[in-house]
C-alpha cells in the first residue's frame, strides 16, 4: 500500500484514495463532501464512463428512440434540434436507461443479445476509466493544483479483478497509485439496499458468468420465457444475488490491497479532518 502507517497518511503531502463498496454506502457521499471543502478533486467513474467513454452511446440511444417520432426525426435529421446526456456526479440516470433490463419489450425490457451487448460495453468501458486514475491524479495536481485526490468507483469494480491474483492488472495499476478503501457495510445496510431497490430498481453490470447463470437460473425457477421475463422482476430478483456475490470480492480486496471502513464511521465523517481521522484509524487496525 502506498501508506502503511496511520503517521505516513497523516503527513503525506499528497493524499490519493479510491473508495469501492456497494451503491448506497457513501461512496459519492464522502467524495462530494471532500470535493466541497476546497482541497480534494473527486474522479467519478461512473461519470467518467458516461461521459469520455459511453456519451456516444447513450446520445445515440436516446436520438434513435426520438427517430420513431415523425416531427422529431425532421427536426434531427437537419440538425434543428439537439438531443444529448445530461449526466451528472449525482445524476447518472441516462446511463442507466443505456445499460436497460433484460425481458418483455412491452414492459420496457431488451432482448438478451442486446443487453449483453451494453453489459459488454460498459465493461470495457469501466475498465479504461479505472486505468484513466493515474491520469486524472496527475491531471488534477499539475493543472488544477490539488494536493489531495479521491477516486469514487463504481459498485461493479470487483465484477473485473481477481483479488487473489497477486498480478491481477488492475489491481496492481490502482494499488499503486491510491490507498484503497473499502466501505464495509452490515446485515441490516444490506437489507435497507434491497429495500431501496425493491422500490426503485436500476440496471446494473454484472461479470458475464454471474450474469449467464443468474438470468438461467431466473428463467428455469420460474418457468419463464427469455421474452416474457418481467424486465424488473428479473433486476430485483438478481440482485439481492448480486450482493452475496459481490460482498467476499470486496473483502479479498480491502483484506489484500487495502483497508476497511464500517459503514457506521463514515456516517459520523463530516468535514476532511473527519475523513483523515478515519483512514488513520483504519490503517492502525490494519497493522494491529
Amino acid at each position: 500500500m502506498i501508506y502503511n502507517t496511520a503517521a505516513e497518511w497523516r503527513n503525506a503531502p499528497q493524499k490519493r484514495v479510491l473508495i469501492f463498496a456497494m451503491s448506497g454506502l457513501g461512496k459519492t457521499y464522502l467524495s462530494n463532501m471532500l470535493r466541497d471543502q476546497g482541497d480534494w478533486f473527486h474522479y467519478s467513474i461512473d461519470y467518467r464512463i458516461g461521459t469520455r467513454y459511453m456519451g456516444e452511446l447513450i446520445a445515440d440511444n436516446a436520438k434513435r428512440e426520438a427517430m420513431k417520432v415523425p416531427f422529431l426525426r425532421d427536426l434531427l435529421r437537419s440538425d434543428s434540434i439537439y438531443i444529448g446526456s445530461n449526466i451528472s456526479f449525482d445524476d447518472l440516470k441516462p446511463m442507466s436507461s443505456y445499460l436497460g433490463k433484460p425481458g418483455d419489450e412491452a414492459q420496457g425490457g431488451l432482448p438478451w443479445d442486446e443487453y449483453t451487448r451494453r453489459q459488454d460495453q460498459f465493461q470495457t468501458a469501466e475498465i479504461a476509466a479505472l486505468y484513466d486514475t493515474g491520469h486524472f491524479i496527475q491531471r488534477s495536481h499539475d493543472l488544477y493544483q490539488y494536493p489531495h485526490f479521491i477516486c469514487d468507483t463504481g459498485g461493479s469494480i470487483c465484477e473485473w479483478v481477481d483479488a487473489d491474483d497477486p498480478n491481477d492488472p488492475i489491481l496492481t495499476d490502482l494499488s499503486e497509485k491510491t490507498l484503497m478503501v473499502w466501505i464495509e457495510g452490515t446485515d441490516a445496510h444490506t437489507a435497507e439496499l434491497i429495500r431501496r431497490f425493491d422500490k426503485e430498481p436500476k440496471p446494473m453490470s454484472y461479470d458475464p458468468v454471474f450474469l449467464l447463470h443468474t438470468w438461467q437460473a431466473y428463467l428455469t425457477e420460474f418457468n419463464a420465457s427469455p421474452d416474457k421475463v418481467d424486465p424488473d422482476d428479473f433486476i430485483r430478483w438478481a440482485f439481492a444475488k448480486a450482493l452475496a456475490h459481490r460482498q467476499p470480492r470486496y473483502k479479498a480486496m480491502a483484506d489484500k490491497w487495502g483497508i476497511t471502513v464500517p459503514q457506521e464511521a463514515v456516517t459520523q465523517v463530516h468535514n476532511t479532518e473527519g475523513f483523515v481521522d478515519m483512514i488513520a484509524d483504519a490503517l492502525e487496525m490494519r497493522r494491529a
